[in-house]
């Protein structure tokens, strides 16, 4: 469901035996981290009536039959075990230990029987983990911490996984994202519960707006999975991300791997996740958005270096990926550097600063940054990764509601806003351009 909704769900799942719907169980396991744990027994557990919040009533439960040792060394005791699963009606699971260890079956078994039974099952971060294993992913769009993205698209191919978003509510079954995000699903599910008021009477008391723009796009890191860089497609992937200031289209891609493109397409996605044509416009996108925030290069010539046709293309492109026009997104990054360099001057480079104000330079529009834009949170990208490790791209999520619903996905094909000559080394370039988000992805749109 969009964060910027207010419909509810179109059918509500009758709970069956003992379960009710103000019933929220917490299912813990040893090794999970505190803060993830916490946030659903301080949203759901803590009694803030006279906020105008409706209560909920809490039961913690023990997923397995350990010591719940969590960060830091802390041992945890949960007053309940599974058998208490079977009276709620929203499940909870806000974390897993490790992405590579399956959870306990018995566990497994009690959040089948649950939602089977009507519950509303939630995982937060890394919980989408203990979801899908438990089959209950199959099918759906989902979210996890964009750090683990990959693995969980990779482990549960038939989970449609998008890293953008903040949360995804599909009905019954809802995810989030890391750490923060959680706090934005449970809230949300609050307000799908009590109303707005009550959801901005709890964000109040957190101290948390009670709805978050944008996606986790703007905290992804170009990290990859090890086991990539050793598949024969990794070859083409590391000549494509040295060759994306070139027009090139997936065809192209396939011709250099020897396959058909059916085959490419279904190679590619069995690797990464990822549709191919979407990966290879994200790796577009990441270049420009470098360039603009290391270079003095205008967003004319920007578009030109990293394979657009034309300005209005990257425009396109970077404001569905990153929820800004290039022009507003240099001025926030740059709005965040230091005033000056070592030697005194100015940081920010005349051409520049005379490009964002609109003035024309030979061979270039103007480009003025629109009234409103949205701030864009971001660091100076990390050094260039290894081309042969760099396989990923950005999801199209499915047709279902999305945490945040900025981002439609839609794109140019390759070949139509992508394409531009050579890229000499020239005064101001980047040393190197091989970046690649961590970026899996099931479903594609289609793009035009």
């Amino acid at each position: 469901m969009s964060q910027d909704s207010t419909t509810v769900p179109e059918t509500v799942r009758k709970l069956s035996g003992r379960r009710r719907r103000e019933i929220v169980a917490v299912l813990l396991f040893s090794g999970g981290p505190i803060f993830e744990s916490s946030i659903p027994l301080s949203v759901f557990g803590i009694d803030r009536q006279d906020a105008g919040v409706p209560r909920y009533r809490l039961l913690v439960c023990a997923g397995e039959d350990v010591p719940l040792r969590t960060t830091g060394g802390l041992e945890l005791t949960a007053p309940y075990g599974l058998e208490a699963l079977s009276r709620a009606g929203t499940v909870v699971v806000p974390a897993w230990r490790s992405i590579t260890q399956p959870p306990p079956p018995a566990a497994l078994d009690a959040l089948r029987r649950a939602h089977e039974e009507g519950a509303r099952i939630v995982g937060l971060c890394t919980g989408a983990f203990v979801l899908a294993a438990a089959g209950l992913l199959d099918g759906r769009p989902a979210t996890t911490h964009w750090m683990y993205a990959p693995t969980l698209a990779k482990r549960y191919p038939s989970v449609h996984v998008d890293p953008r978003e903040l949360f995804v509510d599909d009905g019954d079954v809802l995810t989030s994202a890391g750490t923060a995000a959680g706090i934005d699903l449970c809230l949300h599910i609050v307000r799908t519960d009590h109303g707005a008021d009550a959801a901005g009477a709890l964000a109040r008391r957190l101290v948390v707006p009670p709805r978050r723009s944008g996606g986790q796009e703007r905290y992804l890191d170009r990290s990859l999975p090890e086991e990539i860089g050793a598949d024969p497609l990794a070859e083409v992937v590391a000549w494509a991300l040295e060759h994306l200031h070139e027009q090139f289209d997936v065809e192209t891609l396939a011709a250099r791997a020897y396959m058909s493109r059916r085959t490419f397409d279904r190679r590619f996605r069995s690797l990464t996740g990822s549709a191919p044509l979407q990966w290879l416009i994200t790796q577009r996108v990441l270049q420009a958005q470098r360039l603009l925030e290391t270079s003095d290069y205008s967003v004319d010539e920007v578009a030109g270096r990293c394979g657009f046709r034309s300005p209005v293309a990257l425009r396109g492109h970077f404001r569905r990926q990153l929820g800004s026009s290039p022009a507003a997104y240099r001025a926030a990054y740059r709005a965040r550097r230091p005033q000056g360099g070592p030697d005194g001057r100015p940081d920010r480079p005349e051409r520049a600063d005379r490009t964002e104000r609109g003035e024309r330079f030979p061979g270039t529009e103007p480009v003025e940054p629109r009234s409103g834009e949205p701030s864009v949170m971001s660091m100076r990208r990390s050094a260039a990764l290894a081309a042969a490790h760099a396989v990923t791209g950005a999801p199209l999520g499915g047709d279902r509601h999305h945490g945040h619903g900025g981002h439609t996905g839609h794109g140019l094909p390759v070949g139509h806003g992508i394409g531009h000559g050579t890229n000499p080394v020239e005064p101001g370039k980047p040393e190197s351009d091989l970046y690649s988000p961590h970026l899996p992805g099931q479903r594609e749109r289609p793009v035009g």
